[in-house]
């Protein structure tokens, strides 16, 4: 039995501590914003925060969140108006869209870690981070957008 806080609600799951979070997220919790990409924890489609960092879903045991904070896409800001989701949807971000919930959760932790991040930050921090589509350049742009955003103090980190 695993007892931790999504999304700033509690949740108690009764399936072995041994599966993957993700598949307690998708198929226990039915959040299907956090992505399957790789299953080794290397394409960073599956990124949630845990306490408010960025880990990779497929590879953590439901069993290590237990009385811990989790975040998924769903609960960055559920109404879309996170700097971030605002700025991915102002310069187009996306091309098909698969890894981008994996790649707003980690330029959330990027932005806690580096307000005024240069493109080597974004590059240093995102580098787990695969696109196939190759938005690479769209995604630093909304990344500056989001933290010129936040520096602003019009919004919320």
């Amino acid at each position: 039995m695993s007892q931790f806080v999504l999304n700033g609600h509690p949740v108690t799951l009764d399936i072995d501590d041994d599966t993957p979070l993700l598949w307690a997220l998708r198929d226990a919790l039915h959040l299907k914003g956090t992505k399957f990409g790789c299953g080794i924890g290397f394409c960073g489609a599956c990124t949630v925060h845990v306490n408010g960092r960025a880990i990779r879903s497929c590879i953590t045991p439901l069993g290590a969140v237990a009385g811990q904070q989790v975040t998924t896409i769903e609960g960055l800001d559920p109404d879309g108006s996170h700097p971030l989701q605002k700025a991915w949807i102002a310069v187009q971000a996306p091309q098909c869209g698969y890894c981008q919930p994996g790649q707003i959760m980690q330029a959330a932790t990027l932005l806690k870690d580096f307000p005024d991040p240069s493109d080597a930050d974004i590059n240093a921090v995102m580098a787990g981070n695969l696109c196939r589509c190759m938005a690479y350049l769209r995604i630093r742009k909304a990344i500056k957008l989001a933290a010129a955003e936040l520096k602003d103090g019009s919004s919320h980190a």
